[in-house]
């Protein structure tokens, strides 16, 4: 098949497009506004931009009606988020973080899961998450989709405070066969990182290798 989305109706019963850029990092997004009220979302659009200095980004489609995330509205604020890396042992929790909630209800008060706080600024952390990145907030690009809902806020910002535990460190590396991290597929599929296999670049001198490999 070939379909041009913006001039021609979907030839399937369901959207192939983001059910083929997968599996997708999942961004739990911990926040809070200027009143201190805390906040936690999934964003099924994350990653990192750059490792020197560190910087990720995410984005975040409004609601039918117009309104922007809390997540994006409480990094413009406040300067600050915070990621937690989002397990299957904790998809559960993730799952019910993402249901959308009036302003004044918090999502943590629906969770099973304990917070602790960043350092940076007050805000909370689930504390059960292997690996959290407090978050600088930089700046914010919004692109006007065909609908409201279309329309996407694209949030940059800098990792300043990495915490891992570290019973998820196995000779000097973050292991992520134990943390089990999932992600984003297309429709309602998800999926779980249970196994991995290694390749080298063919001709790779000694700085790529090391910048592939990860060497600090």
């Amino acid at each position: 098949m070939k379909w041009k989305p913006q001039e021609e109706k979907n030839p399937l019963p369901y959207s192939p497009f983001k059910a083929s850029t997968v599996p997708r990092p999942i961004g739990w997004l911990s926040s809070i506004d200027e009143d201190g009220r805390e906040n936690i979302a999934p964003y099924s659009q994350w990653q990192n931009l750059t490792f020197d200095p560190p910087r990720v980004m995410f984005s975040a489609n409004q609601y039918p009606d117009g309104r922007r995330k809390d997540t994006v509205l409480n990094a413009e604020k406040t300067g600050w988020f915070v990621w937690n890396m989002a397990t299957y042992a904790l998809h559960e929790e993730v799952n019910k973080s993402a249901m959308a909630l009036e302003h004044d209800d918090s999502e943590w008060d629906r969770l099973d899961v304990t917070k602790e706080y960043a350092d940076n600024l007050r805000i909370p952390m689930v504390k059960e998450s292997p690996v959290k990145f407090e978050c600088r907030y930089l700046s914010t690009h919004r692109l006007p989709g065909n609908s409201d809902v279309g329309s996407v806020d694209i949030v940059f910002a800098q990792v300043e405070t990495i915490h891992i535990d570290d019973d998820y460190i196995t000779d000097g590396k973050l292991d992520i066969l134990k943390a089990k991290p999932i992600a984003r597929m297309g429709y309602f599929d998800y999926t779980v990182v249970t196994e991995r296999f290694e390749m080298r670049v063919p001709g790779a001198d000694a700085a790529a290798q090391a910048g592939l490999g990860g060497d600090a």
